[in-house]
């Protein structure tokens, strides 16, 4: 006896994966791995989510406070085993518009806002619905989101001096540092080429040594040695507070609400992508399977906590997750570990961060952009058809030139009618004596027509999309027939304006005296041409295709 399949109930929907793994008897050995895990990572995290915050615009502190307080609520509440949650490089162009814009309040609210709209997002079962995003919009904003990184950091990484704020569109932006080359530093571009030198050299002879960690101490520890003159966190921001501050609700007047709800909403959007698509790569490199709207809601009260405590925006990061699963964690305490030894360097360390040369972080920045440019994909997407490759770099201009959300929503709508395009073609129109005029095999020679029954069958998603190709298919019968069989075995779905092909060809046979047949309609698909119309008496439905072509014919003969 076969078992039958139930939907999940709201509780096992929403269960954080913490609970799951400690049901499962975690223990001592367990403790362990996540201690080594969370470790590793935090190493990781360390430079990271400084070196994001200071490319977003603000000061490097809001990195590890979204790091700490975000990333131990991702990983406590979530619904991924393994997700670290934590600033993000996809979120510097959002995070440094808004600030330019709106200030560090506003992105504090827009955060804080964001951080509920994706609580809702998962408490509404949305998140399913974010998988759909085509896999060319991905590519191509990932791509276009690592170009504008690396652009961001070439002041930085050149030690350029600009008279006055930096531009926050690409090509004035290129154009201000090009004006701004002849004030570069050579001791600013000796550190970043030593940094990045130092995490490629690393990464091929140790690759499970912290390579970012240990690029930015090798730089700092030498800028102090030599007395380079090049900038520092100190020298910039003044250093890294040694505690957390106290937490505060943003300002949430409705004037300011309706001023950053559009920064809001793209935060929501691109948060939801990235979580995700992080959990995605956790479950490949695990075999596990995460809970898509459980994990929505833990980075919405992620984003809430961390803009109390003053910090950016939080997500799923793609680098620490996969490096929290390559160093052994058995579940989310891994994860809940790392805030915690990010907090006790920020208490124990804080100083120490004052001496860390900017152009290093800059350097790392730089290696992190082009590793995420997912280079490989983007040529392989260019080369595979018109279609993916024109979504592709629709997606990437508007991105690079225009606007992370506008590429976004333009490349899914162009993905979306490529798509429906291509299913629209794969719909087909057959005579099974005659084929359909393309050389194929007619589909099924017993169901070979004689001049008073015609028979034909569709196959494929029949939608708006093919409806007018069926309907041209079905107008091209030059015979009368006495009855028509329409064979829907072969047919999944069916849409409104399908179901109104099929009623306005079965009232035009009808006023030529034709009986027509609908075989081998499934549920779903029976349902929607009933509710068009699509019914005794005009037309007869059968269950099964020879059935209807027998009664067929004897409708044929009766008549005759």
């Amino acid at each position: 006896m076969v078992a039958r399949s139930h939907d999940p109930s709201f509780i096992e929907l929403f269960t954080p994966k913490l609970v799951t793994v400690l049901r499962e008897r975690y223990g001592l050995a367990d403790l362990k791995a996540d201690v080594v895990a969370g470790l590793t990572v935090a190493i990781v995290a360390l430079p990271l989510s400084m070196a994001i915050a200071i490319a977003s615009g603000v000061t490097p502190d809001r990195g590890l406070y979204a790091s700490i307080i975000g990333g131990f609520i991702v990983s406590a509440l979530g619904g991924s085993r393994f997700q670290i949650g934590g600033p993000a490089g996809a979120f510097i162009v959002l995070v440094a518009a808004t600030v330019a814009t709106h200030g560090v309040d506003g992105l504090l609210l827009a955060t804080f806002l964001s951080g509920l709209m994706l609580a809702a997002i998962g408490l509404l079962r949305l998140g399913t619905f974010i998988k759909y995003i085509p896999y060319p919009v991905t590519v191509g904003f990932t791509a276009g989101i690592a170009t504008i990184i690396f652009a961001s950091q070439l002041k930085d990484l050149l030690g350029l001096s600009l008279d006055g704020p930096e531009p926050g569109p690409f090509i004035p932006k290129l154009e201000a540092l090009g004006r701004a080359l002849p004030t570069a530093s050579g001791a600013a571009i000796a550190v970043a080429a030593l940094s990045v030198a130092t995490i490629l050299l690393v990464r091929r002879l140790r690759p499970h040594w912290p390579s970012y960690l240990i690029a930015v101490a090798l730089a700092s520890i030498l800028t102090v040695l030599l007395q380079l003159p090049v900038e520092t966190i100190g020298s910039r921001f003044g250093g890294v507070p040694s505690s957390l501050p106290a937490p505060h609700l943003p300002d949430l007047s409705w004037a300011r609400i309706q001023a950053v709800l559009p920064a809001a909403l793209s935060f929501t959007l691109l948060g939801g992508i990235e979580s995700l698509l992080s959990a995605v790569v956790a479950d490949s490199m695990s075999g596990r399977r995460h809970r898509s709207n459980c994990e929505l809601v833990a980075q919405g009260l992620a984003n809430i906590a961390s803009s109390l405590f003053g910090g950016i925006c939080v997500t799923g990061t793609i680098a620490r997750t996969a490096t929290n699963v390559r160093a052994g964690a058995h579940g989310p305490v891994s994860g809940m570990l790392h805030s915690v030894f990010l907090l006790l360097f920020m208490m124990a360390a804080a100083p120490l961060a004052a001496y860390i040369p900017l152009s290093a972080l800059a350097g790392v920045l730089a290696v992190v952009a082009w590793t995420m440019a997912e280079k490989h994909q983007f040529g392989t997407l260019i080369r595979a058809s018109v279609g993916d490759a024109v979504v592709l770099l629709a997606t990437f201009g508007l991105v690079v030139f225009r606007d992370l959300t506008e590429g976004i929503l333009v490349g899914f709508g162009l993905g979306v009618l490529l798509f429906l395009h291509r299913m629209a073609q794969a719909v087909q129109v057959d005579r099974p004596d005659t084929g359909n005029g393309d050389g194929r095999v007619p589909y099924d020679s017993t169901l070979a027509t004689d001049r008073d029954v015609v028979v034909y069958k569709i196959s494929g998603a029949f939608f708006f999309g093919a409806a007018a190709g069926v309907a041209a298919a079905l107008d091209r019968i030059g015979e009368h027939p006495k009855a028509y069989v329409v064979d829907f075995s072969a047919v999944p779905v069916i849409d409104s304006t399908a179901a109104a092909t099929i009623e306005g060809f079965a009232r035009k046979a009808r006023r030529q005296g034709t009986v027509i047949y609908i075989a081998g309609a499934r549920r779903p698909v029976l349902r929607a041409l009933l509710a068009h119309g699509v019914r005794r008496p005009l037309v007869r439905f059968k269950s099964d295709p020879a059935d209807a072509l027998a009664a067929a014919r004897r409708t044929a003969s009766s008549a005759a």
